[in-house]
């Protein structure tokens, strides 16, 4: 990584852990993230985007 490039969380969602930068197979992982208190709410997250996606479907209908 270069100097100026700034660390990438990921949240591995078959483990449950945090990783900074890519550390296991893309199909395991969510992310990146800039931060790691944002990997960790990666789940939270998601929830949040599906639901939101969900209300706009139901809108268009």
């Amino acid at each position: 990584m270069a100097h100026d490039e700034q660390p990438q969380w990921w949240y591995n969602h078959r483990t449950g852990e945090v990783e900074q930068g890519m550390q296991s197979l893309g199909s395991d992982r969510d992310g990146p993230y800039v931060t790691e208190a944002e990997a960790r709410r990666a789940p939270e997250i998601a929830a949040e985007r599906a639901r939101a996606w969900a209300a706009e479907e139901a809108e268009e209908r």
